[in-house]
């Protein structure tokens, strides 16, 4: 941060499509002299000019069915000095690994940030994937073997503690976990170029530039439950609401509604299902829209408001047809035919994942509307990416506010807190964007003054 607390993170960042950078550039900085900085094992200063999300499939390897890897890897091709730390933010329901590797076998400098989830109930296998990072990146990164740290944050920082520091034999350092989550979302606003996005049925993804100008804002994090945090500059932040009503609610649920057994499964089920099948909309109760207030009739006016009279009518149906079974998946007759069909664990899930991203974004707009903020970034695990998802916030948003405020998405939505643990790897006296070292020379690296080992 600078002398007058402006923000100020590494580098200008150059659209990878125009080539226009988005900041005025500083003058470059003698690698080798930074290098030679690095006192302590772990340290790194991470060089992310020219940083941009890789067109490929990360070609990282994923552990069996416990985890999850569809994020696509950053390249960072100015960075050069050595990477012996990784980074984990172990919440209530998953584990977000970041790590950095070198490009193997290839001649061009730099190297890449990987992302790898894992459902933290089989958290020995995170373990096991971070211990084979422990033989295999070192070597390719260039540190020696003992050098490893871990930063860790979440919850999960403090209540695995001792098992990842004896699975490991490492150094772990414990991280706040909402200072992470700002570092980390600060870092892809302000450095990765087609990272942060507005969504909408008619223009899905709509980058935004990347912009030093970002405060104040609203981070909602929706993992387990829901956090939202009013950020007014890089270390001026204050939780100042949320839900229990969150991912955590939507996979609990559905597990016992639909027998799926892994977020994904949810999520592909939602895809393909028909809330109307369960929800009560406006047109069912007034024919049409209710124009006069802004509501169409495909608005929900209660989730889940059909199942208790169909339920009901099922009830009659057995005592008439001789018997009946109730499932998740119908209303089947006693004689095994399936009567008109009703609903199924698809149309479950879409009504539930409506249902709780609805309510999420009713509140995220009330603490937006109570504290003046007109930016409102979603964060979580709980996005995934998901167009149904994406659509419901933003829309939400666009609605109450009458399209004064935005809602804004990330790619690598999940992974905020784990990135913002791994760049707080830094060594002392190393400044954010526009700020000066000792000897007046732009630094050009992601770090801040005054930061402790």
């Amino acid at each position: 941060m600078s002398a007058d607390g402006r923000h100020v993170d590494a580098l200008d960042v150059a659209d990878s499509n125009s080539g226009d950078a988005a900041f005025s550039r500083r003058r470059p900085t003698d690698t080798s002299a930074i290098d030679s900085t690095i006192t302590h094992p772990g340290s790194v200063k991470i060089n992310v000019q020219g940083a941009f999300i890789v067109n490929e499939e990360s070609a990282s390897t994923t552990t069996g069915t416990a985890s999850h890897h569809d994020t696509r890897d950053i390249r960072l091709p100015n960075h050069t000095a050595v990477v012996s730390h990784i980074a984990v933010d172990i919440g209530g329901s998953l584990a977000k690994l970041v790590y950095f590797s070198r490009e193997p076998g290839s001649t061009e400098p730099g190297g890449r940030l990987n992302f790898i989830t894992f459902e933290t109930e089989k958290v020995d296998t995170c373990l096991d994937f971070m211990k084979q990072l422990k033989i295999k990146q070192q070597t390719l990164n260039g540190s020696r073997p003992g050098e490893l740290c871990v930063m860790a944050t979440g919850g999960g920082a403090y209540k695995y503690y001792d098992k990842v520091r004896e699975a490991l034999g490492v150094e772990v350092l414990r991280e706040d976990e909402m200072e992470c989550l700002i570092i980390g979302l600060d870092f892809f606003i302000t450095e990765i170029p087609e990272e942060v996005f507005t969504y909408s049925e008619n223009d899905p993804m709509h980058f935004a530039e990347a912009r030093a100008d970002i405060y104040p804002y609203l981070l909602v994090n929706i993992g387990s439950g829901v956090s939202m945090i009013k950020v007014s500059g890089p270390t001026q932040y204050q939780r100042i609401g949320g839900t229990s009503l969150g991912g955590g609610t939507l996979w609990g649920l559905l597990s016992l509604l639909t027998g799926s057994r892994t977020f994904d499964e949810m999520l592909g089920l939602a895809e393909r299902g028909d809330n109307a099948a369960v929800d009560m909309l406006v047109g069912d109760i007034y024919g049409t829209d209710y124009s006069k207030i802004g509501l169409k009739s495909s608005t929900i006016a209660s989730s889940f408001g059909k199942v208790f009279k169909m339920k009901r009518e099922a009830e009659r149906e057995a005592e008439d047809g001789g018997g009946s079974a109730y499932r998740e998946d119908g209303i089947v007759n006693g004689d095994g035919r399936k009567s008109h069909r009703k609903f199924g664990p698809e149309d479950i899930s879409r009504s539930l994942l409506y249902a709780i991203s609805n309510n999420i974004g009713q509140i995220a707009y009330l603490q937006s509307e109570k504290h003046n903020l007109s930016n409102i970034y979603f964060g979580g695990s709980f996005i995934r990416g998901h167009r149904q998802t994406m659509n419901t916030l933003s829309y939400a948003i666009k609605f109450w506010s009458e399209g004064v405020k935005k809602a804004y998405f990330l790619r690598h939505e999940g992974y905020l807190g784990a990135v913002g643990a791994f760049l707080k790897r830094q060594p002392r006296n190393w400044g954010r964007r526009n700020s000066l070292d000792e000897e007046g020379v732009g630094v050009g690296w992601l770090g801040r003054r005054g930061d402790s080992m």
